[in-house]
């Protein structure tokens, strides 16, 4: 069985906004995605992360970003309830049921899906017990303000830490797995 394994860069204070405003991105964290990228053969977006991906990626090439060829190949599916069509390269839109057509496509033989940002999907997939894997790159500041990636839901989750690295700059590389108990 697939499984759906997302990665976010997050800060202290639960922030997930504008990533590219505070990321302290290095090799380290270029390596870990770049693993996860390969271990994924399906790359799932929300309809926001999409359309930034979109407008950016596919104008990008591999002697730009290294994750270019696998962003621009790898086929993309995108939550949305209100986006028709798609202009990036291997994408189509999940219309419908999206829990059961996750629940469809984890069931076929392949790799695992990417999620890659998509903080309001993240939040739906772990309240509708989809996620299998959660990855967070915790930065250490304090944003202050922004789009936090858990929100008052009413919803009590608890996740199990499956694995913590301390990354040179401070950044901790934490997975958790949920409870779905």
């Amino acid at each position: 069985m697939r499984k759906i394994v997302a990665w976010l860069f997050i800060t202290l204070d639960g922030v997930v906004e504008s990533p590219e405003k505070w990321v302290m991105y290095n090799d380290e964290i270029g390596e870990t995605i770049g693993a996860d990228a390969e271990a994924a053969d399906t790359l799932l977006l929300g309809r926001r992360t999409y359309e930034v991906f979109a407008a950016s990626w596919p104008q990008r090439t591999i002697e730009d970003d290294p994750f270019a060829d696998w962003m621009n190949n790898t086929p993309k599916l995108v939550a949305s309830t209100t986006l028709d069509s798609t202009d990036w390269q291997n994408t189509t839109v999940i219309k419908g049921d999206l829990a059961e057509e996750l629940r469809a496509l984890k069931a076929q033989p392949g790799r695992n899906i990417l999620v890659n940002g998509s903080p309001t999907l993240v939040q739906w997939l772990l309240h509708n017990n989809l996620l299998d894997e959660l990855r967070l790159f915790q930065h250490p500041i304090v944003a202050g303000g922004g789009k936090r990636l858990f929100t008052d839901s009413g919803k009590k989750m608890t996740l199990t830490l499956s694995h913590s690295h301390v990354l040179s700059t401070g950044v901790l590389d934490l997975t958790y797995a949920p409870n779905t108990a």
